[in-house]
């Protein structure tokens, strides 16, 4: 599926040449803006994680609530992000994407000016879907404006620099806590969104719009009301205080309408998400990867912190800095990977990696079961880094050139939006897989053990005096079968894509 393989240069404008209006400090502002905007959605889905304690206490409210102000935001960003994507190819990229960027400002005001819990829900709502217009739109703007001989190194640097946005979002969101009122890591995103703003609208050219393209509206309700459903009902399995029969019935309902989505696609003369996308063999196979990988990557990093924390004690800073080395290697390979996707081809890359990867989530159960910081869990993390940091890139680059031009906003939020997806089906169905798997094992370890851990779930917290040989080993051994279910969907991905691959370069 290498980007130099025949049928992936659909999208080019000219063979092989950028267009001549198109300089190299217009490349580069587009890039910044790309980086700036996005960096601010991706930081902002983790860095309320270290001020929910203050809020919770400012606002008076309940740990259900304080759950529901991070789920709010995954919710509406994952569910907008096909709208965001077809939005940004109906009205323009550059337009589309300002605008998010700006809402994203506004509503980050306004959830640093809430004052109850409910105000605050709904504004993180709101910003999950000003985040959902402008992602899609900032690597439909690098491919827009980037031929794809040099499209990789482009993505490659704005993967980087999201990734490290990711990474230190808690850490800068954690010392404005400690010099402020935690409004402040909302109101922190005004500047960057002004700057982007500027750099976008003073550098970066309008995205020409073909005047046939018109939006699907019914198929953005359907796609909305669908991916909603389906993210609100999985969030909700995740949560002990929900019904979980309601959580299911959310999901199915959510299932079934996104069929409808489907059928309603086929059908019409204007879809919003072209069918015929997925007849491209390198576009189908790539998402295929994206839902296998992300899942398999959203499942590890579940389990991992709960693991570390109930089998070995590690304090809550502690288990989350394990994160460190993996994003950290992965943004410094990721403008590496690019750069080899545009020498090399992304087939190989994406056979490699996932392997990589796949067998970091393998070590994963003796790190654990080891549980040293330094010699166990750390070096795994940075081969983890290493597996997705030449992956992401090459990732991102296929799914873009294997899109014809007027339908590549569209393209990029179908990916985001299934690698969301792919995250939210493995919390929720490895979360309960985890449960059955840690009462099976209290069983098999030791009487000891059932009789302790019986009637509790995976993740429940427990008092340090419960931290018995028996519960570390319950632990563990319930997590070698996760790490190795994972590990075994990465190697499968990986296999797939060579298959795949290896099948697109002889048609």
């Amino acid at each position: 599926m290498g980007c130099h393989e025949r049928g992936l240069r659909v999208n080019q404008l000219s063979p092989g040449e950028t267009p001549p209006a198109i300089t190299s400090r217009v490349q580069n502002a587009v890039v910044w803006s790309a980086i700036l905007g996005s960096s601010m959605v991706f930081a902002d889905g983790a860095i309320v994680t270290v001020a929910i304690p203050q809020m919770r206490e400012s606002l008076q409210a309940s740990l259900s609530e304080m759950q529901w102000v991070t789920n709010a935001y995954a919710l509406t960003l994952s569910a907008f992000l096909l709208v965001g994507g077809a939005a940004g190819d109906a009205y323009g990229l550059r337009r589309i994407f300002m605008i998010g960027i700006a809402c994203f400002g506004l509503t980050s005001l306004w959830c640093g000016l809430s004052q109850s819990a409910g105000m605050l829900i709904v504004a993180r709502a709101f910003q999950g879907i000003s985040g959902a217009l402008l992602v899609p739109g900032s690597l439909a703007l690098i491919s827009a404006h980037f031929p794809p001989d040099a499209r990789g190194k482009a993505i490659g640097t704005w993967a980087a620099a999201s990734a490290i946005a990711a990474a230190f979002g808690p850490i800068l969101g954690g010392w404005l806590i400690d010099v402020g009122p935690w409004q402040a890591i909302f109101w922190i995103n005004l500047p960057v969104a002004a700057l982007a703003l500027w750099l976008c609208g003073r550098h970066v050219p309008d995205s020409p719009v073909r005047e046939d393209t018109a939006m699907d509206w019914l198929g953005a309700v359907l796609a909305v009301l669908g991916l909603g459903l389906l993210a609100y009902g999985l969030t909700a399995l995740g949560d002990r205080e929900s019904q979980r029969s309601i959580a299911i019935l959310l999901t199915l309902a959510g299932a079934v309408i996104l069929i409808l989505f489907v059928l309603h696609e086929r059908r019409s003369t204007a879809p919003m998400m072209p069918l015929d996308l997925f007849r491209v063999s390198a576009f189908a196979n790539v998402n295929a990867l994206t839902l296998l990988l992300y899942f398999a990557l959203s499942g590890a990093l579940f389990f991992l912190p709960q693991a570390l924390i109930e089998a070995h004690g590690y304090s809550a800073a502690r288990a989350g800095s394990v994160f460190l080395p993996f994003t950290l290697v992965m943004a410094v390979l990721s403008r590496l990977g690019g750069v080899l996707a545009d020498r090399f081809g992304t087939r190989m890359l994406l056979t490699v990696g996932p392997l990589i990867t796949a067998l970091s989530f393998a070590l994963l159960a003796p790190a654990v079961f080891h549980g040293s910081y330094w010699l166990a869990v750390v070096p795994i993390m940075a081969v983890m880094g290493l597996g997705m940091g030449i992956t992401v890139a090459p990732l991102s680059t296929t799914v873009m050139n294997a899109a014809p031009a007027d339908r590549i906003g569209v393209a990029s939020g179908i990916n985001n939006a299934i690698s969301r997806v792919a995250g939210l089906i493995a919390v929720a169905g490895l979360g309960v897989i985890a449960t059955l798997g840690f009462q099976y094992a209290a069983s098999w370890v030791s009487p000891e053990a059932a009789d302790l851990f019986g009637q509790a779930t995976f993740g429940t917290p427990l008092p340090s005096e419960a931290r018995t040989d028996a519960m570390h080993n319950t632990y563990t051994a319930a997590m070698a079968g996760g790490f190795g279910l994972v590990a075994l969907i990465c190697a499968a991905a990986a296999v797939a894509s060579a298959w795949f691959g290896h099948r697109s370069a002889q048609t």
